[in-house]
């Protein structure tokens, strides 16, 4: 490369120079000032020259001065790297390479970090002497420079490893990972750390280069294994974990002495390399070996993970664990996480079983992933491979820290009777009956600590809790929870909120006779929560509107619940995302209360409506003139189409003034064809409730919504397809005969869906159920492709309960086969068995089947019903045999 021969003028230099001194000034008028004058200069090419000659030449100035200097070329070449003139671009590289093993451990990080940024701006491919300059670097006999090297190459390879292992003309790899093998041995730890870290970026990506030498990769790692430097450990346990995944087959020879030795690193006294190998059992449980090779070896790890779950002294200081009473302490805004909300989803059997959090999370300003969470987490799935072969193990280990005298222990006890519930649920429900009740007392132990995370565990077993004598424990665990819920510690009202929104969903109806008191709390909690819990108190109250239902539909119900809701609702701006939470609570408790509702509905509905408005009119400014305007947060917009959707299927055919008076059909259709796929999602939800609920006026707009509602039936994107699946069968129903049109733009992509493998339940039971009513509406136009769908219509449509929706879709399906009865003969036996799924179908249906199966009997003669219905399972036989007489 050819050097400029530079020099920066004197003058220029010292005014650079004063100007870094001054942007180290804590007063933030001298920042701004600073920040205008680096504006400026940057209109002058030359200005990076000077920021790179502080950087590398510079010596007689700090390490501060210099580095600052090397931030701000880095920052510039981040936003500027294509506009700058190459004279530029080349001195600064040939001075990163010049420089790389400059004596300060600060000024070398600094350089590569600058030498990474300008690889990533795509200058990678223009910059060929890059690599082959820091790999010969590695050879220097000065330390500094292969330190230097190496920090360079270690981000390098973090940050390009893809185009790094795709460039298939140099092939860079076949050089680097031969040479930085060599350096596994390297006496020095962090070149040894450096080089293992390099390689471990390409494990996942399974580098051919990588894959050419892994027998030597794995060797020189377990030469590094009992590393006196936690580095170097951390990383051979992270090379490891991956190398589960990745090269199997390499590592069950050796199998044996990796589990010993993971389990030695489990106990690391360095927590991050205990947290990397802890890994290991998360990863290992994944594979079908687990059980075969960890078997021998549970009576070791068992205990290593339970002491793994202890909290720390230091988790302790920072969860002020000893701070027991903190209920006046206002909530700092940045320990409030953002919350995402979870867009409606229709399903058919309206059993919703939403994955629940693994509440490993119940110290939650310690969310950061660490050794505590990662041991409950690796016992939480141990438990689901080995199930109650564990408990021999456990249950000791249990008895021992349970009962026992120091809190640290107790707490990390009961935290792992948690993590098994799950997995050893059968082995543990003989012990429960007196287990449960002394969680039960420790509910009211005097540390915050144990009181939160026995919340945690009392919830992982409400499901064995809600089919007891309910005076022996629901009774008492309710009772206790909701003094919890009014607790004076912050994380043990969070702690009881979300267990209690687990008990809810488990015990649904069962709460009915308790609601008075329950609300009774729920309203006082209201009025005593700082703001991070009062977002999780109205998740517990809208858990519990879904739980109950329209047993919430009382006068004296209505009066506790709404006023505190209604006020906050009040009080909350537009632009606040605090009613995303609120709106989600709302839209349950809407739905629940029915025309319980009605006295609030016109301004909740006209509010929605307007965030929804507001929302598409900011999109629309920000896509004509994205300097001025900023994107809209569309979050709003979803949360108020879902509160809608809460109204319409709340009040039904009370909301039609509301509609008739709004613009929402015309704010729907732009919703439905929003590029966010989350968008479409919440806005077929709403097409299907407001055909549900005032058809009246959805019918003028059919035309312009069916044929995007068709283009909305891909599988990829399963949550808006199955909204969209769901509505086109509404739509079927209210539009009969006049569906026609419509039926073979939408039967052809819900053929492809229900024959799909491993579509999601939910999506197969929504697309059967529309089959079916279109069939019902359109028979023609559906019977010729029966045999292309009735065997997965069938089994898809067999599990679920009676209900309206699969009523009408098998009333389609009669119809299908009267058009069409060749169509659904080679697959009868799947009809039968559909038909037999039914408990209590209406008069005029059961008549159906009868007719249908007779028909097929009468069609086929004695003899071959004979050996056809000897295939039938016994218990299919008998139903057929008592129901229809066949």
């Amino acid at each position: 490369m050819v050097r400029m021969d530079w020099t920066p003028a004197q003058e220029g230099l010292a005014q650079i120079l004063q100007l870094l001194k001054e942007s180290q000034s804590p007063d933030t008028a001298t920042q701004r000032e600073v920040q205008q004058k680096l504006e400026q200069l940057n209109q002058y090419p030359d200005f990076n020259n000077y920021l790179i000659y502080v950087l590398t030449k510079l010596t007689t100035e700090d390490d501060a001065t210099r580095s600052l200097s090397g931030l701000i070329l880095k920052n510039n070449v981040k936003a500027h790297m294509p506009s700058l003139p190459n004279e530029v671009t080349s001195f600064i590289k040939a001075e990163c390479l010049v420089a790389v093993g400059d004596p300060s451990p600060l000024i070398r990080a600094t350089i590569g970090i600058l030498i990474t940024t300008i690889a990533t701006r795509g200058e990678l491919r223009n910059w060929p002497e890059l690599l082959p300059t820091l790999c010969n670097l590695l050879d220097s006999n000065n330390y500094t420079v292969i330190e230097g090297s190496f920090g360079a190459l270690k981000k390098i390879c973090e940050d390009l490893a893809e185009e790094l292992n795709a460039d298939t003309e140099v092939r860079p790899l076949n050089v680097m990972i031969p040479k930085f093998l060599t350096f596994f041995r390297h006496e020095s730890p962090t070149i040894r750390s450096h080089a293992i870290a390099c390689v471990n970026q390409f494990i996942i990506g399974r580098s051919q280069a990588l894959m050419t030498h892994i027998d030597s990769f794995i060797e020189n790692l377990f030469y590094r294994a009992s590393d006196d430097d936690p580095e170097v450990r951390k990383n051979v346990c992270r090379a490891i974990v991956m190398l589960l995944e990745v090269r199997l087959d390499r590592l069950v020879p050796h199998m044996n002495n990796i589990i010993d030795y993971m389990l030695q690193r489990t106990q690391d006294p360095d927590e991050g390399v205990a947290l990397e190998a802890c890994e290991f059992w998360l990863a290992l449980a994944e594979l079908s070996i687990c059980r075969e090779a960890l078997q021998p070896h549970l009576p070791r790890l068992v205990p290593v993970l339970v002491r793994g779950m202890k909290y720390s002294e230091i988790d302790i200081i920072l969860l002020k664990g000893d701070v027991e009473e903190d209920e006046m302490v206002p909530d700092r805004e940045e320990d409030i996480r953002p919350r995402f909300h979870r867009a409606r989803s229709h399903h058919a059997n309206q059993e919703h079983d939403d994955e629940d959090e693994d509440g490993m999370d119940d110290d939650s300003s310690l969310s950061d992933w660490n050794l505590r969470k990662c041991s409950a987490a690796a016992l939480d799935v141990l438990s689901n491979v080995f199930m109650n072969d564990l408990l021999p193990v456990l249950l000791p280990i249990l008895k021992e820290t349970l009962f026992h005298s120091e809190w640290e222990i107790k707490e990390s006890g009961i935290l792992a009777l948690g993590a098994i519930a799950e997995g050893c649920m059968s082995g543990m429900v003989q012990h429960l009956g007196e287990l449960v009740p002394y969680l039960i007392n420790c509910l009211s132990d005097k540390k915050a600590l144990v009181r939160s995370i026995t919340c945690w565990t009392l919830s992982r077993y409400s499901h064995w809790v809600v089919q007891q004598p309910h005076e022996q424990f629901l009774k008492p665990l309710m009772s206790e929870l909701l003094k919890r819920i009014l607790d004076t510690n912050k994380r043990v009202q969070e702690a009881a909120c979300s267990a209690f929104a687990t008990l809810e969903e488990e015990a649904c109806t069962e709460l009915v006779p308790y609601l008075g008191f329950i609300l009774e709390t729920l309203v006082f909690a209201f009025n005593k929560y700082q703001h991070k819990n009062l977002l999780i108190l109205y998740d517990a109250i809208g858990t519990l509107a879904d739980s109950v239902g329209v047993h919430l539909n009382k006068r004296e119900y209505i009066d506790l619940i709404m006023p505190p809701l209604i006020q906050k609702w009040n009080v909350l701006k537009d632009e606040d995302k605090d009613l995303f939470p609120l709106l989600e609570c709302l839209s349950s408790v809407a739905t629940a209360l029915q025309d319980g509702f009605l006295p609030y509905c016109e301004p909740v509905f006209k509010r929605c409506v307007s965030l929804v408005e507001q929302t598409l009119n900011q999109h629309m400014a920000f896509l004509q003139d994205s300097q001025q305007f900023e994107q809209p947060d569309k979050d709003f917009m979803i949360v108020a189409l879902d509160l809608l959707s809460g109204l319409a299927e709340g009040l039904k055919s009370h909301i039609e003034g509301l509609v008739s008076g709004s613009n929402i059909m015309h704010l729907l259709h732009q919703c439905i064809q929003d590029q966010m796929p989350e968008v479409r999602q919440s806005s077929f939800a709403l097409l299907g409730d407001l055909t549900k609920a005032c058809f009246v006026h959805v019918h003028p707009c059919i035309r312009e919504f069916m044929p995007v509602l068709s283009q909305n039936l891909n599988p990829e994107y399963i949550s808006v397809c199955n909204n969209a699946t769901w509505a086109a069968g509404e739509i079927s129903v209210k539009l009969g005969s006049d569906m026609a049109p419509y039926v073979p733009g939408i039967l052809h992509p819900l053929i492809g869906i229900i024959n799909r493998p491993n579509t999601p339940k939910t999506l197969l039971e929504n697309t059967a159920i529309t089959i079916g009513r279109m069939g019902l509406v359109c028979p023609d136009i559906v019977a010729p492709s029966l045999g292309e769908f009735v065997r997965p219509w069938c089994t898809s449509l067999r599990n679920i309960r009676d209900n309206d929706e699969k009523d009408s879709a098998f009333r389609g399906m009669c119809q299908l086969i009267h058009v069409n009865p060749t169509g659904v003969v080679p697959d009868f036996i799947f009809f039968c068995d559909a038909v037999a799924s039914w408990v209590n179908p209406q008069p005029d249906l059961k008549e159906m089947f009868a007719k249908i199966l007779h028909g097929f009997k009468a069609q086929v003669g004695d003899k071959a019903w004979s050996e056809f219905s000897q295939q039938f399972p016994v218990p299919l036989k008998e139903r057929l045999l008592a129901n229809y007489g066949v």
